[in-house]
């Protein structure tokens, strides 16, 4: 895939999944879910309060009989409810609305009716950017703070998962330092021979992993040349694996704010994919992110 546009088709070619939303009385979020109902690849379902949710959906003009309301005003209940139903029901998938993140997380992570697994749950953002050649991938500039080389080997596997998700086999993740050599000073290059040394050794699978790679030799294949740089991978990576938060969320803010890119994310994980988006995300951020999780549905 090399648009959203892409993304958007291959979510319309399969049965349409649905889309529980937790209180679900947000505007933006809800104009972003009218236009995934209207593309036809989900089935909205939306929890909290019914008579600010219809209020909200007559203010941007969506049909309110199209929509599916299961009623209640308390916030904690709401969330509690809206995971359980996702956790009961194979097509469904779950999307924040007006509520704190740890609120939604707290019910989501829950032991019983809850969609926790063994795995760690690390955010995926994809974007198509005019300065590069296909749909990126980058993990993880939102939950995992500083992982260590184990940590970051489950993020590896989320962001692989996605990767297949949208069609890409056997993707190229790139381990992102700032520089390309194995430095005993720097203990994300350390992390990056291990793991690439891990995916050789048959530990990680489906994909292929290399660096450490600063950031142009990533994605830019004459810097790669320049420097050097003889991997098969380098200048063409599908995922990035970011260090620590600071460089994921840098770069995610960068790319939206400075490169004009579009995105979208999904908290990879659990047992169905989340679309956790910021409330500085765009509409159409929000509608792509929609996408990408609907297509991890199995």
């Amino acid at each position: 895939m090399k648009t959203m546009q892409d993304l958007i088709h291959a979510a319309k070619q399969q049965k349409p999944r649905t889309l529980v939303v937790a209180v679900a009385d947000d505007e933006p979020v809800l104009k972003s879910v009218e236009m995934a109902r209207k593309e036809g690849f989900i089935k909205p379902l939306l929890f909290g309060d019914q008579a600010k949710i219809e209020a909200v959906l007559h203010k941007i003009k969506a049909p309110v009989d199209a929509y599916d309301i299961i009623h209640e005003t308390d916030m904690i209940k709401t969330c509690a409810k809206a995971v359980g139903y996702v956790h009961d029901h194979d097509d469904a998938f779950l999307m924040k609305g007006l509520v704190d993140t740890a609120t939604i997380l707290k019910a989501a992570l829950s032991k019983e009716k809850g969609l926790r697994t063994n795995r760690r749950i690390s955010h995926v953002s994809v974007f198509e950017t005019s300065g590069y050649h296909k749909l990126l991938l980058m993990s993880d500039g939102a939950m995992n703070i500083t992982p260590n080389v184990d940590e970051k080997q489950e993020i590896i596997d989320n962001a692989v998962q996605v990767a297949l998700a949208i069609g890409i086999q056997t993707p190229a993740v790139g381990m992102i330092a700032a520089v390309e050599k194995v430095n005993p000073k720097m203990q994300a290059t350390l992390d990056a021979q291990t793991l690439k040394d891990r995916q050789t050794q048959g530990m990680i699978k489906n994909c292929i992993v290399d660096g450490p790679f600063a950031i142009d030799n990533a994605i830019n294949k004459e810097a790669a040349r320049h420097k050097g740089i003889t991997s098969s991978i380098a200048g063409d990576v599908d995922i990035l694996l970011m260090p620590m938060i600071e460089a994921g969320n840098v770069f995610y803010k960068t790319m939206m704010f400075l490169a004009g890119a579009k995105s979208a994310s999904v908290i990879a994980g659990a047992k169905k994919p989340i679309v956790l988006t910021s409330r500085a995300d765009s509409e159409a951020s929000k509608f792509y992110s929609i996408a990408l999780s609907a297509l991890m549905v199995k």
